[in-house]
């Protein structure tokens, strides 16, 4: 059993190739797997593997930086190793807003838990705005929200900008960050009634069984799990080897989905030439497969 950990943390950190580099080695060589960013502002990742390496990590990067608690993190668990490969990245920001915030004036006090959560959103003056990627939204999101369809999160100030001040603003994403810069923003911009989601739709998806449940959809997540649904089990989405979109079971039984190949979302935009490549890549999966060996787009890593 793999134990997957999400995180973040807004702190100080200097020296960023040097953690880098320490970090980068302690993963390899505690088989820990998975995306961590580093940035001067903070840090913020998922990382996954068994159970003891995971609280070894997290215990490595708390002595590293010097903190006792994240601000954010969030647990589940999968039978399969979820990512390919460890990999730290020195960014300029944890989340790219191109802005420069002052954290210390986080809006700690307007974190809600889902039970609250679902409460203020039930309100029909409550301006309710999913921050994430336009298709994140498409495969599930909560009832009446927004989604600005912003692909770039450095272009979500914009969309900010033409928000009312009066009217209550509930945010949400995967796990909490981008709605941390997003809240953070606002405030600095005068909002007073800003809430967002604490520990993201994972921890609503974790706290709220389906009878009360506000949600609707699968929750997409940046791994081999594809998409999560309550109780945080595996949702019903794959990924497309032909453009890396998430697609559904009736995405499936499209004329246009070919295995390894395309789907819906792209085959019209395919050359023949890549529709070749593509299925040359899947022969070889295929004879992998047969052989019993491992192969880039395997979904279990034991």
């Amino acid at each position: 059993m793999f134990k997957i950990f999400g995180f973040y943390k807004f702190i100080k950190i200097r020296s960023l190739k040097k953690n880098k580099d320490i970090l980068q080695e302690f993963f390899i060589s505690n088989n820990i797997r998975g995306t961590l960013i580093i940035a001067n502002e903070g840090l913020n990742g998922t990382i996954s593997g068994r159970i003891k390496d995971i609280d070894k990590t997290i215990k490595k990067m708390k002595s590293l930086f010097l903190f006792k608690h994240f601000d954010n993190n969030n647990e589940s668990k999968s039978k399969f190793q979820p990512f390919h490969k460890p990999k730290v990245k020195i960014k300029k920001e944890v989340v790219p807003m191109n802005l420069e915030l002052n954290f210390k004036e986080r809006n700690i006090e307007k974190h809600l838990e889902p039970k609250e959560w679902n409460k203020l959103i039930k309100n029909t003056d409550t301006h309710i705005i999913d921050t994430r990627k336009p298709f994140e939204y498409k495969i599930g999101t909560f009832k009446k929200s927004i989604n600005p369809n912003v692909n770039n999160f450095r272009e979500f100030p914009k969309y900010l900008n033409k928000l009312k001040k009066n009217k209550p603003v509930a945010m949400f994403c995967t796990g909490g960050i981008r709605c941390e810069k997003t809240s953070a923003y606002l405030k600095m911009k005068g909002f007073k009634n800003i809430y967002q989601l604490n520990g993201g739709i994972l921890n609503y998806l974790k706290r709220i069984g389906k009878k009360e449940s506000l949600w609707k959809g699968e929750c997409f997540v940046f791994d081999n799990r594809i998409s999560l649904k309550h109780g945080l089990k595996i949702g019903s989405y794959s990924i497309c080897s032909g453009c890396r979109m998430p697609i559904s079971p009736k995405d499936k039984r499209s004329k246009k989905f070919e295995e390894g190949v395309s789907c819906p979302n792209c085959y019209d935009n395919l050359t023949e030439t890549q529709k070749s490549r593509f299925r040359m890549r899947q022969s070889q999966i295929y004879k992998a497969k047969q052989s019993g060996k491992k192969y880039i787009f395997q979904k279990e890593f034991k």
